[in-house]
């Protein structure tokens, strides 16, 4: 989850005054000479990463244009039929009630499946009106059409610009205070428990009420939706692992069948009045996870053609549980933060940093401290860090005697050094943008007191560097986060590791951080470094609540077409594509345990290259750490530590379980994806 709140507001100030620029952009820094030589003909990967969608949210319904060609989604399972209702074999997917009222408890004891899915909420996130419309006509023009033309964003053609004015629930919205958010009532309070079509399940809505304004089209694809909880034991939780499911078709014994009940009795914590909720719908969340989008409605038509033109994985995960911030970190270190002081050491941090999933007295399953926090939505922040070294911590054991359970040992015996508080949900960086210390109030909205401090785990940008390779992360709306303070609501600095790392931003290393903007300036003219990241701002990056997957499609969109348009460039890039976590929606996929943090569920990886297997559908288990060993094995690079994910071997498996490693704990590193 990312500071949504602030972020509308911040929004309504970039839509009004026009796209985002592009600042400037130093070359980028290496300490050696450049390296040229690669073991494949790609010379250039470009990484591009969006926000919380689960694979099965995308590719529910995906059919591949090849017959030999198989895949794991909810239509594959007969979860659900090609018209996006429950299938034959709905009872895979069906949705479990439990109780947990003494500790933390991975799989608890369960009481009996839902009647109907919890009526879904518009959540905490969800906008009432397009980005435009909200930010022009709530916040600051008061409806002026003068101000419309300014409404724009960089990231997207000229064509594909509309899609900055559609959208929206047409309900009341947590927004406008003191607005709580409401059931949504685009879907019935009596879906069937299981997977619905996001879009088909609209247009049986039951609105009645006066805050409903928008039609019930096809139009539906582009409106919002509430956030689903995404936060570390949550989804540990959610995903309902045990000893006692273990099988030959699910080794790791994840059952995936508590989804909403997590959310209904805990979701992020929130409730109307802080206390254990009463009913379904007192977590703002109901049936939310389990929503999806039906490419065979057309939906998400364009991630279908690059699948069907290129190659994609559908056994590719999230590196942890949870959300952004350590997602999108580990993708950059195939590691995890942990708290530090003023010189890098860690520390024992401030107690209200500390999770604590343990019940509240009375409740069932209201955790004690495991919250965004009201500086998450504005002021101060609970939760967040862990020490998975000891086993008396809340939550821990749990965690651990699952991992005891399995038929292999986890990796570096969970990857928990002693004494050091990892953080598991979002916490900021120390350093500004410019390198300096973070003030309270001025870049951020937590200040130094809730950052993490300065991070010493090595970053794939220190090793393309020491190795003369060239690379620039491109984050959309950098330049103005750094220079306007409100901005960087929508710069996502929890998405970029390298802001955290005191190798990066105490020397000309800060130079490789941009905005979005030099990237097309950089494919037209041919300069592109050897690696790029490519991070969309909180407007195109598909975040739910705010931003919509067609938005994320253009951003996409634009930079392969753009990348296409040079064809020396074309000739030897692959665009990786991905998401930095499912965001807290269902999937059927297996998951691998590997350490105390996760894996986590599955989200998408296309990959798009003239190299890339045409409509090849790649079942090898792959997490972020793919994408550090595929650039490492390419330059010749080695493991960025022996802590980081990408030491971990190749995974080997039986024709008949493709997608179960037989040398668990394994990643790949998407060669499978490709021909050389």
């Amino acid at each position: 989850m990312k500071s949504k709140a602030s972020v509308a507001c911040s929004a309504a100030l970039a839509l009004s005054f026009g796209a985002w620029s592009a600042g400037a952009h130093a070359a980028s820094s290496i300490t050696s000479p450049e390296r040229t030589a690669t073991a494949t003909p790609i010379k250039h990967v470009i990484v591009v990463i969006g926000e919380n969608r689960s694979f099965d949210n995308v590719f529910a319904t995906y059919v591949p244009p090849k017959p030999d060609q198989k895949v794991w989604n909810l239509l594959s399972q007969g979860i659900v039929d090609k018209d996006g209702n429950l299938g034959p074999m709905a009872v895979k997917a069906l949705q479990h009630q439990a109780i947990d009222s003494t500790v933390f408890q991975l799989s608890p004891g369960q009481t009996g499946s839902f009647p109907f899915l919890p009526q879904p909420s518009t959540g905490l996130g969800a906008l009432p009106v397009s980005l435009c419309e909200y930010s022009l006509l709530d916040i600051i023009s008061g409806g002026n059409p003068a101000h419309r033309s300014y409404c724009s964003d960089i990231a997207l053609h000229l064509d594909q610009q509309y899609l900055l004015w559609v959208g929206g629930t047409g309900q009341k919205s947590f927004y406008q205070p003191p607005t709580l958010p409401v059931p949504d009532c685009r879907y019935p309070s009596n879906l069937p428990n299981g997977p619905y079509a996001l879009v088909g399940a609209s247009k049986l809505n039951t609105c009645g009420h006066p805050y409903f304004k928008l039609a019930i089209t096809p139009t539906r694809f582009y409106d919002d939706t509430g956030d689903p909880v995404h936060r570390f034991f949550q989804m540990w939780q959610q995903n309902d692992c045990s000893s006692a499911s273990m099988a030959a078709d699910n080794p790791s014994g994840c059952t995936h069948d508590l989804y909403p009940w997590v959310a209904t009795t805990v979701g992020w914590q929130i409730t109307a009045n802080g206390q254990p909720p009463t009913d379904d719908e007192g977590t703002f969340q109901g049936g939310l996870a389990m929503g999806f989008y039906n490419m065979q409605a057309g939906e998400y038509k364009y991630f279908s053609s690059l699948a069907d033109d290129y190659s994609i994985n559908d056994n590719y995960h999230q590196p942890l549980m949870g959300g952004t911030g350590p997602d999108s970190q580990a993708l950059l270190t195939g590691d995890v933060y942990y708290a530090t002081d003023a010189n890098g050491n860690p520390i024992t941090p401030p107690s209200e940093l500390i999770e604590n999933p343990d019940p509240t007295s009375g409740s069932n399953n209201f955790y004690t401290n495991d919250s965004p926090g009201k500086d998450d939505l504005g002021n101060t922040s609970t939760g967040g860090l862990v020490n998975c070294s000891d086993a008396n911590q809340p939550g821990v054991a749990a965690i651990n005697a699952y991992l005891a359970s399995l038929p292999y040992k986890p990796f570096n015996g969970g990857n928990c050094a002693a004494g050091h508080y990892y953080q598991v949900d979002n916490e900021y960086p120390s350093y500004s943008h410019t390198g300096g210390p973070v003030q309270k109030g001025s870049e951020f909205p937590a200040g130094p007191a809730f950052a993490l401090g300065p991070q010493t785990i090595p970053t794939i940008g220190d090793a393309l560097s020491a190795n003369g390779i060239s690379w620039t992360y491109y984050g959309e709306g950098f330049p103005q986060a750094a220079e306007q303070p409100l901005a960087n609501q929508l710069y996502c600095a929890i998405c970029n590791a390298f802001q955290y790392a005191r190798s990066i931003m105490t020397t000309n290393l800060k130079n490789n951080l941009t905005g979005l903007e030099p990237f097309f300036d950089d494919v037209r003219a041919g300069s592109l470094p050897s690696v790029s990241f490519v991070k969309p701002d909180a407007l195109t990056d598909s975040h739910p609540g705010m931003s919509t997957p067609p938005l994320f499609e253009g951003l996409v969109r634009k930079v392969v077409e753009s990348v296409r348009s040079n064809p020396a460039l074309w000739a030897d890039t692959v665009i990786l594509i991905t998401f930095d976590e499912s965001g807290g929606y269902y999937d059927s996929g297996y998951i691998q345990p590997i350490d105390f943090f996760g894996d986590g569920p599955r989200t998408v990886m296309i990959a798009v290259s003239p190299f890339a297997k045409p409509g090849h559908v790649d079942h090898t288990y792959a997490d972020h750490a793919s994408i550090l060993k595929f650039i490492e094995r390419n330059w010749g690079l080695g493991p960025l530590s022996s802590r980081s994910r990408d030491n971990l071997p190749n995974p080997t498996s039986s024709r008949s379980a493709a997608y179960f490693p037989t040398n668990s704990p394994a990643i790949g590193d998407l060669m499978n994806m490709f021909k050389f």
